[in-house]
């Protein structure tokens, strides 16, 4: 796609969970797995100190719903609701949230598994795409990263978050409801990196209605083109770059599994995700390409925050089992072992719900 075409950005969509190349990883011809080598020091320090900080600030617990403490391994001990009560309007910045929410998974050491790595990550500017960014960079990779020209404050916070861990970020603005930036996006990691190996689809929007007659047309037409249209458009364009052992990664959803009467049109999107995901990952199996999907219950991100009133939101995630959402560093391990291929080269077309102990 010709560099010349322009990137359309659209001022109602949130990328809250929101980019690597040709050829494959070095070591032997036809070898596709990559080269091992030691987690840089650096970055393995830096874990370490957050893991050390994160600690001391966490020797109390916030209650849950209940009164009583969440069960929560003792090591994770993540802030629990009610939180306070806050409001923003789409497409909501992160760095204005509290509690903040939490994406350096400091408790995490990496093992090389992505090593020489380039992913390209939509939504990578906050939420969980900007904890996968994490992640993704502490193993080794390479990122592009994707987002909503509004949410620059955001997006410059991940790239210096992945850039301390060693690794190189590159920033891509623009709407993935637009087909035309979605190739420029994989075109541009192509140019800065040379190669794309994983691609992580993770834009979203949602926008909670309580009736099908307060859903407008344009609300249902903007989450179906950014929830679905965007995967679609985003996965067209990296396949022909992706090789074997490559792998795409999806965003599904419980209200894609359960569904929710008061986000119908989030809910089928999400459905969509999963089908798109087991049908794609059967498209692909022959290539040595697979595609498997997240599908998370309450995550603490922004979209939380532009999508409820604030005495909803201050409540978010408060009667799953564990009395709270997960943060964003607790999903991201998921998306690592979906896109390392010594951990799931015999897994494709699966979804995977986390739930905080609900079953389905």
């Amino acid at each position: 796609m010709a560099e010349k075409k322009k990137l359309r950005a659209s001022p109602a969509v949130k990328e809250t969970s929101r980019g690597g190349g040709r050829g494959t990883a070095q070591g032997r011809e036809g070898d596709t797995r990559a080269e091992t080598r030691a987690v840089p020091k650096k970055a393995q320090r830096h874990a370490d100190e957050k893991h050390e900080q994160q600690q001391q600030k966490q020797q109390k617990q916030p209650q849950g719903q209940s009164g009583t403490k969440a069960q929560q391994p003792a090591a994770m001990k993540e802030p629990a609701p009610p939180y306070p009560q806050q409001h923003q309007a789409h497409p909501g910045i992160e760095a204005e949230i509290e509690p903040r929410p939490r994406y350096e998974a400091p408790a995490y050491r990496a093992a090389g598994k992505l090593e020489g790595k380039t992913a390209l990550i939509t939504g990578a500017d906050s939420g969980i795409g900007r904890a996968v960014a994490v992640l993704y960079a502490r193993e080794g990779a390479d990122v592009g990263i994707v987002y909503l020209p509004q949410e620059e404050e955001d997006a410059r916070e991940t790239q210096r978050a992945v850039e301390q861990e060693g690794r190189r970020a590159l920033l891509i603005p623009g709407d993935v409801t637009d087909p035309e930036f979605c190739e420029n996006s994989v075109e541009r990691v192509l140019q800065e990196f040379g190669k794309l190996d994983i691609l992580v689809n993770n834009a979203g929007f949602q926008q909670h209605q309580e009736s099908i007659e307060d859903i407008s047309y344009d609300q249902w037409d903007l989450t179906f083109r950014t929830n679905i249209f965007g995967y679609f458009y985003m996965s067209k364009a990296a396949v022909p770059h992706l090789k074997r052992g490559s792998a795409i990664v999806n965003t599904g959803s419980v209200t894609g599994i359960e569904g929710s009467k008061g986000l119908l049109d989030y809910s089928a999107t999400k459905g969509a995700i999963h089908a798109f995901t087991k049908s794609l990952a059967q498209m692909l199996v022959d290539k040595g390409i697979r595609v498997n999907c997240v599908a998370p219950g309450p995550v603490w991100t922004p979209l939380n925050v532009v999508d409820k009133p604030p005495e909803k939101a201050s409540k978010h995630g408060a009667t799953t089992p564990m009395h709270r959402p997960a943060q964003p560093e607790e999903i991201a391990p998921a998306y690592v072992f979906f896109a390392s291929e010594p951990d799931s080269s015999y897994v494709t077309g699966d979804v995977l719900p986390l739930l905080g102990g609900e079953t389905v």
